[in-house]
């Protein structure tokens, strides 16, 4: 049974205990107000389907995602995951902050989209932003305690994204490779080969320690990988030839890392970082535009083209499923348009 008092500011409190459940309490203006919330309340909790709305009522998304970027942000894989998460957070905090996390509506969210693709925002930004929001929400539920109906992020349409399909044309493989060997420290170059040669991402190939490549073998060992899997990639020659003058030629004092950076103020050496200095180099060989990224794609797709199956190439990229793979390996047209002339003259009648 329901107490309901009144508190000596002139407002109504409902106060109920019942076995089985924690104490709910709430303040009205008015004592009809009051009784109609614990009789909804009680009812509730009769029928087992109670959900304590008070914290998600208190709690705002920009507190919210403060908290989040506090407690799991750094759990995730430093680097590309944790800016993202500090980049999609900063529009959220703007965009919707203001709000309780209980009074978020997919009618709310859907707004906050529309109005960000009118800005000219890319649908891939915006789908990162709303996954951020989503997940915000299933740590609220799951580990902080927080009671939501359910997440509305779920129930909103996400953005079509253009999946890139940028492969080098002729000469500009040239063109990249002469510019990248112009940089004054040979590991962008080395790593620039490296993409192209192996399918490997940026920091995969950054990562890797002297204990990770077996020259016999001709076999590197990535262990820094997007989902967290180990794989072993198997070496071209060029790759092969790449690493062992890297290994040989390049100072590494006090760290195992094949290509190393500066220490920094701790006196640690982390992996060599690019990010500027490959930009650099793809606008003094014309290529604005291209991402270290595409070198993936160019990779995965000349992998295709050799002849190899999809699941040789799946275990070189480390894709899950042929539907990852499909969407890196662009294979050009005109490839194609020879391929289809040499199946037609094996078919064609003596």
């Amino acid at each position: 049974m329901a107490t309901i008092v009144k508190t000596p500011a002139g407002t109504w409190k409902a106060v109920i205990r019942k076995q089985g459940w924690p104490t709910a309490v709430k303040t009205f203006r008015t004592k009809r107000d009051a009784e109609d919330w614990a009789r909804q309340t009680e009812d509730e909790m009769v029928r087992g389907v109670h959900i304590q709305r008070a914290p998600a009522q208190k709690l705002t998304v920009a507190a919210a995602l403060d908290r989040y970027l506090r407690e799991i942000t750094p759990s995730k894989k430093a680097g590309g995951s944790q800016r993202r998460d500090h980049t999609s957070a900063k529009p959220l905090r703007e965009g919707l902050g203001r709000y309780a996390l209980g009074a978020l509506t997919p009618e709310v969210i859907a707004k906050y989209r529309d109005e960000r693709l009118a800005e000219g925002l890319s649908g891939s930004t915006v789908r990162l932003e709303l996954a951020l929001l989503s997940h915000l929400h299933t740590v609220a539920l799951r580990e902080w305690g927080i009671s939501l109906v359910a997440n509305p992020v779920l129930t909103v349409r996400k953005p079509k994204t253009v999946a890139r399909d940028r492969r080098l044309h002729a000469g500009e493989e040239v063109r990249l490779l002469q510019s990248v060997r112009q940089h004054s420290n040979p590991i962008l170059a080395w790593v620039t080969e490296l993409a192209l040669e192996t399918a490997a991402r940026e920091m995969e190939i950054l990562s890797l320690c002297l204990q990770d490549v077996d020259m016999s073998r001709r076999i590197a060992i990535l262990r820094d990988t997007k989902n967290g899997d180990s794989r072993t990639i198997p070496l071209s020659r060029r790759a092969a030839e790449i690493l062992r003058e890297a290994i040989e030629t390049y100072p590494r004092e006090g760290t195992n890392l094949i290509f190393p950076g500066e220490p920094g103020r701790d006196g640690k050496r982390r992996p060599y970082t690019i990010g500027k200095v490959w930009q650099q180099a793809v606008q003094r060989a014309g290529l604005d535009g291209l991402r270290f990224h595409d070198l993936r794609h160019e990779a995965a797709s000349r992998l295709v083209e050799m002849g190899l199956s999809d699941a040789k190439v799946r275990q070189i990229t480390g894709h899950k499923s042929a539907q990852m793979l499909y969407r890196y390996a662009h294979l050009r047209g005109e490839d194609l348009v020879a391929d289809l002339d040499a199946a037609q003259m094996r078919r064609s009648p003596m």
